[in-house]
């Protein structure tokens, strides 16, 4: 049985409308009009207990909307979900009890106190035991190296410290489904791979199900075998996320060093034009040249390329799933075939 079940869920907001200027302000205040805004438009996915999925999509595709209704926080206009088998908007204790929401921009630890102390009150409110409360803390604390932190008020930690905190206090009641919203936000390097190897290491020793939304592509990219794509509110894609690639990287990525840097052949601009004979030019710095070439034309394309230049070396690589993303978000419509295989 699903342990994420949504079908057509959809949200739509009444927002005001108003026109400029001051008769514009006056009926504003006076008659006010709305125009009704569909956040997320019948929005269909399926998930079992286990599985880490990525939750991908632009600035405003939806994502937390639909997050904010996985958990409760906000009620579908129409749809059914369902979350371990129970409706999220009910709020039943039953429910609370085995999800958690992290958010990477808020915070729910007690800002002048040390760690520790919210994570005792974070355990009384779930009702765990205090001998239970203290084994977990300090089964957490030494998965995410925090051992010697918790006594510290949380606003002396780091970003990175912090965001471990709120992993813990998000976990003490051991949730079966966790809802990541950006968790990495703002971290550097070497706290993002901390959070990421935490998350995977949980997610082993737990079987928890793991949805995840972030910017970063090397959370999803190290964190999630299957990734559900939504823009404009709309389910575009729900699959593997080598079928993302698949789909959507039509293109190999060429990058040649030439012999002489561009502005040295026969008139800068007109090389540069003669270069997108080869294929999309998405970058020309000094004597290196990066291509997009479509995959069906890449033999006759590197054919022409070291028979018409001269090119010291070439490379031929996948695009970077960050630029797949890319496309995969300009492409934008759900119109399009983009269902997953």
């Amino acid at each position: 049985m699903s342990i994420i079940f949504a079908d057509k869920l959809t949200k739509s907001y009444p927002v005001a409308v108003k026109e400029p200027g001051l008769k514009g302000t006056l009926r504003h205040f006076l008659r006010r009009t709305y125009k009704l805004v569909e956040a997320v438009k019948e929005v269909s996915f399926q998930i079992e207990p286990g599985e880490v999925v990525g939750f991908l999509g632009p600035n405003g595709a939806g994502k937390t909307t639909t997050l904010k209704m996985l958990t409760g926080l906000i009620h579908p206009t129409s749809g059914v979900v369902k979350v371990v088998d129970r409706v999220p908007f009910m709020r039943q204790e039953s429910f609370l009890q085995k999800i958690t929401l992290v958010m990477g921009q808020k915070q729910q630890l007690i800002w002048d106190l040390p760690a520790l102390d919210s994570l005792k009150i974070n355990g009384a409110v779930y009702g765990i035991p205090e001998k239970e409360s203290r084994r977990r803390i300090a089964e957490l604390s030494e998965m995410l190296s925090l051992e010697d932190k918790l006594t510290q008020p949380v606003r002396k930690l780091s970003l990175g410290e912090r965001m471990k905190a709120e992993l813990m206090a998000a976990l003490l009641h051991q949730p079966q489904v966790l809802f990541l919203d950006e968790p990495t936000l703002g971290l550097d390097v070497n706290a993002q791979v901390a959070v990421r190897d935490f998350l995977r290491q949980y997610n082993d020793r737990a079987g928890a199900t793991i949805l995840l939304t972030s910017h970063y592509m090397a959370d999803i990219t190290e964190l999630c075998d299957r990734v559900i794509v939504i823009h404009e509110g709309q389910l575009i894609y729900d699959g593997s996320l080598d079928g993302l690639l698949e789909r959507f990287s039509p293109y190999r990525e060429v990058q040649i060093e030439l012999a002489r840097p561009l502005a040295e052949l026969d008139g800068e601009k007109e090389s540069a034009i003669s270069l997108e004979s080869y294929g999309k030019i998405e970058s020309v710095e000094g004597q290196s040249v990066r291509f997009l070439v479509r995959r069906e034309e890449l033999t006759a394309a590197i054919a022409k390329i070291l028979a018409e230049l001269e090119v010291l070396d070439l490379t031929v690589t996948d695009p970077p799933i960050e630029e797949v993303i890319r496309l995969v978000f300009e492409s934008g419509s759900a119109s399009v075939d983009l269902q997953s295989a």
